[in-house]
């Protein structure tokens, strides 16, 4: 019988360290979303680490806007973005402030809550679907840019936190090239996920948005 996870808050410390250590280290923790309609939990499976203003694929890549502007702040925060004018996407901070490193949540498994993750997503086939892909896990656990700057570490009063749950041996962890990330930083293997989970995303590699003539 498994031990039960661990549901130690986890302190800032955790989150103040490079993003290449934080990245693989954050998979088997539990992320708690409080909602007004009750919590949900979430067993991270899968992350993407993006390394600020050095990494070509990050969007601090070309410096502070308002947009990013939690990922310049301090560790143990959230940054969430809006993409394709469509789906949103949560990151977690990294490292010390002004230095712009975070990860992306990709994917994970619904540990508590699948019922209402289920009726935020109910296109998904299985419960292995709820949360696999980054747009996927934010609708589920009902994440939008009212969280950007959401500080982790405030106690069982924030709307998100992370617990440390039950870590992942690294003999258990695969790594290969960011999804859908091109130009100079397509290569960096700083996908980080749980060998063979079912709930991790399929890859897929970067495809250049044609110019309508």
């Amino acid at each position: 019988m498994s031990a039960r996870p661990d549901r130690t808050p986890l302190p800032r410390s955790f989150y103040d360290r490079p993003v290449l250590t934080v990245a693989p280290d954050l998979l088997g923790r539990v992320l708690v979303r409080r909602t007004p309609d009750g919590p949900l939990e979430l067993r991270i499976t899968e992350v993407e680490a993006y390394a600020g203003e050095t990494d070509p694929g990050s969007h601090a890549y070309r410096g502070r806007t308002a947009r990013n502007a939690s990922m310049f702040g301090p560790p143990g925060h959230a940054y969430v973005y809006f993409i394709y004018g469509m789906w949103f996407s949560l990151n977690l901070v990294c490292g010390p402030p002004g230095h712009a490193s975070g990860v992306l949540l990709r994917a994970g498994e619904v540990t508590m809550g699948a019922g209402l993750a289920a009726g935020r997503r109910p296109s998904a086939r299985t419960p292995g679907e709820l949360a696999s892909g980054p747009a996927r896990l934010a609708t589920a656990l009902d994440v939008d840019r009212s969280l950007d700057g959401t500080d982790l570490c405030a106690g069982p009063g924030s709307p998100l936190s992370l617990l440390t749950g039950t870590p992942v041996p690294p003999a258990l962890v695969s790594s290969g090239p960011r999804t859908g990330v091109g130009g100079a930083g397509a290569l960096h293997p700083y996908r980080y996920w749980i060998t063979h989970d079912p709930t991790v995303s399929p890859y897929r590699a970067h495809a250049p948005r044609r110019r309508s003539t």
